[in-house]
């Protein structure tokens, strides 16, 4: 059942009231600002002529703040293409709107409150990459679509989308309990789609990459590691690529996902935080839970792990591999590549190990292809789940080798190309491909860490670079000082948008802010900066200058030299002091 897809939208001081722009329905739905109540009415003219009016596309439902709720709205999109004759869009603007007229219910904290509030809403909206369709099911991949009931089918979008990758069931959810308003329920998917119109021979064919990711644990790099205990894994995303030649779809999935273990990487001003696994938590029961989930979703599952298999992260690999091992699951597979190691010095093209080492279970996964007259041929019946340590770029480069030696076969059976001819010969087509997987490794990476993804000159090229050995370094440097200095403002936001953290209205009673508790350090660290540099610029001028008393000059340059290395030993020593921590959802719960 498609949903409703533009709107007028009439905006009162008591009201905001929205007109169906498409379809035969002569309906409003009228929201009013005052008793909050959402209702549908007949269109008998009722709307007032001092409204203001606009065009908006959709709505992203409701989020109850300090001063009550905000109807946020979709008020530019870009249409991104079409799969199946139907369109999906990309969310460009929203606009987050008060019900309340005025806040001068609040007192000044809570106003001050409230206003933080409102920037962590528009700071996830303005995060790239909301995607929606209001008549195809985008959170769900082409064979688990093809494999449900036709009364499953009949059913409103926001019912049957697979809830993993609903960016907005939380705001939805007021609209969402009345059966009446499932017209204007649209599921919002995050992450990643791109749909290009190709040729390869001559022969024309359109190309989709989607990447979902997972609402479920969702959060920034540094605050979001491992599993819960319900099994669901931190930055965890489903990736599927989809061909369609001549009504024929072909479609192959992966998936990444955080090391499934209780472990964590806070932020301490280091580069590197050490990884601490919680070993006092029980690994079987969440990663037995993660598994469950996944081969009821994929079928069997291949473990590939990319991470270092020397210290720190030795601990993360043995413990993965002993877990995986003591499950005796022979639906679980594990496979560990050493990345870095094998691929040291820029030899990429060693990456073939790996993907040789893979390429039976490979073709024995398949692939999922169904005829233009809706006969199935084949089916995917396992899947891989890739991980390193953040699972975004030396993830991103081997599902990209992964998802091109399996068109290889799909190509190759549709008989585009012939035995021998090679995805990568095919210049125009390797091109684009490249460039897509890149796109999608920075929109998965800008997500997560905050910045574009690592590594994406081979995933463009084909050859690591130079050049991209430098874009990779300013990249690190500006995820340092986010990981560090803003992360927990923006896990913060997160956990706000998707309802792990809820704001109580306020009605008289004064509740401690959480945005006052504990001392804001930042003004200590940025002093004992400015006091390290005064004392290295006076430890320089000592040593240059000339002087006539070579023992007096050298007690300058100890005594300042001293001064300026003891604040950075302060600050190092006492790093988690100083990074911007989350303190909402995440300042609550017990670390993992």
């Amino acid at each position: 059942m498609a949903v409703h897809e533009t709107f007028r939208l009439h905006s009162t001081p008591d009201a905001y009231i929205f007109e169906t722009l498409d379809g035969d329905d002569n309906e409003l739905l009228i929201i009013d600002r005052v008793s909050q109540e959402i209702k549908l009415e007949a269109n008998q003219g009722q709307i007032p002529v001092s409204a203001t009016t606009r065009t908006v596309y959709g709505i992203f439902g409701v989020i109850r703040l300090l001063a009550g709720p905000y109807l946020v709205v979709i008020t530019k999109r870009e249409k991104t293409g079409e799969l199946d004759g139907h369109t999906v869009w990309k969310i460009k603007q929203t606009e987050i709107l008060p019900y309340q007229r005025t806040v001068h219910h609040l007192n000044e904290i809570q106003q001050q409150d409230n206003e933080m509030y409102v920037s962590m809403v528009d700071n996830v909206l303005r995060t790239d990459s909301y995607y929606y369709s209001t008549s195809l099911d985008i959170t769900h991949t082409l064979q688990r679509l093809h494999n449900t009931s036709p009364e499953f089918l009949q059913l409103p979008l926001h019912e049957r989308a697979d809830q993993r990758f609903v960016w907005n069931t939380h705001l939805l959810r007021e609209f969402a309990q009345q059966q009446e308003l499932k017209k204007y329920c649209l599921p919002i998917l995050h992450g990643f789609i791109e749909m290009k119109s190709t040729t390869i021979k001559g022969i024309s064919f359109e190309y989709v990459l989607i990447s979902r990711r997972s609402c479920f644990r969702a959060g920034t790099r540094f605050y979001m590691r491992g599993l819960d205990i319900e099994g669901n894994s931190a930055n965890y995303v489903e990736t599927e690529q989809i061909i369609v030649i001549d009504g024929n779809k072909c479609s192959f999935v992966q998936t990444r996902g955080s090391i499934p273990l209780f472990w964590s990487q806070k932020p301490n001003i280091k580069y590197k935080p050490v990884p601490v696994i919680n070993n006092s938590l029980s690994h079987m029961d969440a990663f037995q839970n993660h598994f469950m989930s996944q081969v009821y979703n994929y079928g069997k599952q291949i473990c590939i792990n990319l991470i270092d298999q020397k210290p720190p992260e030795a601990q993360l690999e043995t413990t993965f591999a002993q877990v995986v091992n003591n499950s005796q699951n022979t639906n679980v597979r594990y496979e560990a590549f050493d990345f870095h190691h094998e691929c040291r010095k820029m030899r990429w093209d060693r990456l073939s190990i790996l993907i040789d080492r893979l390429a039976d279970e490979q073709k024995q996964f398949c692939y999922f292809m169904v005829r233009r007259d809706g006969s199935v041929v084949t089916q995917q019946d396992g899947i891989f789940r890739t991980n390193c340590m953040d699972c975004l770029d030396r993830t991103n480069v081997v599902q990209s080798l992964l998802a091109r030696r399996s068109l290889q076969e799909q190509l190759e059976k549709l008989g585009i190309l012939s035995a021998g001819e090679r995805v990568e010969d095919q210049r125009s087509f390797e091109t684009m491909f490249k460039s897509v997987w890149a796109d999608n490794a920075d929109a998965c990476s800008v997500q997560y860490a905050g910045t574009g993804a690592l590594k994406t000159d081979f995933t463009r090229t084909g050859k690591r670079t130079k050049l991209g050995l430098l874009r990779d370094g300013a990249n690190s440097l500006i995820r340092y000082f986010k990981n560090n200095f803003t992360d927990g403002f923006r896990q913060d936001s997160i956990d706000l948008f998707l309802g792990n953290y809820i704001v109580e209205e306020q009605s008289g009673i004064s509740k401690p802010s959480p945005f006052r508790q504990g001392r804001d350090r930042k003004f200590l660290l940025l002093a004992l900066l400015a006091i390290s540099l005064v004392a290295f610029t006076l430890c320089i001028l000592s040593v240059l200058l000339p002087v006539d008393n070579l023992s007096e000059q050298f007690v300058y340059i100890l005594f300042w030299g001293s001064a300026s290395v003891v604040p950075l030993a302060i600050i190092f020593m006492y790093g988690q002091e100083f990074v911007d921590h989350p303190r909402l959802a995440q300042a609550k719960t017990k670390t993992e």
